[in-house]
């Protein structure tokens, strides 16, 4: 088999703390091992218009600490059609890239499965905050996130003890409760709402267990709503005229996505970023980078992409145990 000589490496999606860890380890261990990289900037997008910058150790010095990502990322609706994927092509080959690195989500593994028909050969790296990559245990990204909404709702624990309210925190995930769940664990949160256990009628469930606690003396309660629930201002409101106890929601947004990473997401995107080369090194495309039972493994590509991924039951379990 002839050996790699050229690769490229791209962000995809919603940009995570760790990316540029990942970007980091990809460039110096192909440099390392006499691989040229370049860097695709702005995502798919960026491929389409050849939008393609040569890179070397000095271009990924000073970036592991840095949130976000260097190369840059956005959505591309082009790249969805077969015309957009083959003007990719097209660029893939004028640039005399024989592999491509892709660090992104969920749906940035779809554009891969799709874009390697066309001939290409690519390697997958999880980035996302929300941890719902179905195919391995970790995503870059979701360490960090997490530890941002923990050290917020902390602050907000704080004030809402002082006014004896209740204050609903609001946190990204789209329709995965990963973040949602963990941070609730982790803040002693009274009620934690995921879209994988929502049922009917909620704001009354809600309501009701509240009032509970009111009658047995609890005078403040922190609620932490995964964003693909509900509206937390409507709940707030609702909570409020149900149960006549002050209620306030905040919507932690996008402060969730940056940050500097920390040191677990710049660790480990530093192994995955690492061991994508590697991968490519030992003749093997077409995969996507995993944690799983502990260990750093790749997967067939096309696997990952079928993979369906819910909550860890165990955990939402013990949640509810917490909760008293």
């Amino acid at each position: 088999m002839q050996r790699i000589r050229n690769i490229g490496v791209l962000t995809s999606g919603g940009d995570a703390p760790g990316m540029n860890a990942a970007i980091r380890a990809v460039v110096r261990t192909a440099i390392s091992q006499g691989i040229k990289v370049k860097g695709i900037l702005r995502g798919y997008r960026g491929l389409i218009e050849d939008d393609v910058k040569e890179m070397d150790s000095y271009s990924v010095c000073d970036i592991i600490n840095r949130g976000g990502t260097i190369l840059g990322t956005a959505r591309s609706s082009r790249f969805m059609t077969d015309e957009g994927r083959r003007d990719a092509y097209e660029i893939y080959k004028k640039n005399n890239l024989e592999a491509l690195v892709i660090i992104g989500g969920d749906g940035s593994y779809r554009g891969a499965l799709e874009f390697q028909k066309l001939g290409a050969k690519v390697i997958c790296i999880p980035g996302s905050i929300d941890l719902d990559i179905a195919s391995t245990e970790y995503t870059i990204g979701f360490d960090t996130a997490t530890n941002t909404v923990i050290d917020a709702i902390d602050k907000i624990r704080d004030t809402s003890t002082s006014h004896e309210r209740c204050s609903i925190i609001e946190v990204m995930g789209r329709n995965a409760g990963h973040i949602a769940l963990w941070s609730g664990i982790s803040t002693g949160a009274e009620e934690i709402i995921i879209p994988e256990k929502k049922v009917e009628n909620f704001m009354d469930s809600v309501a009701t267990r509240m009032m509970i606690a009111k009658k047995k003396g609890k005078k403040h309660y922190i609620i932490i709503n995964a964003e693909g629930v509900g509206n937390s201002i409507e709940l707030a409101k609702f909570i409020e005229e149900k149960t006549n106890i002050e209620t306030r929601a905040t919507i932690l947004g996008y402060v969730q996505r940056g940050g500097s990473p920390s040191c677990r997401d710049r660790m480990f995107a530093s192994i995955m970023g690492a061991k994508a080369v590697e991968t490519i090194e030992e003749g093997r495309f077409n995969r996507v980078m995993a944690l799983q039972n502990g260990h750093f493994v790749d997967i067939d590509l096309e696997e990952a992409v079928h993979m369906q991924k819910g909550i860890e039951e165990d955990y939402f379990r013990i949640s509810k145990e917490l909760i008293r």
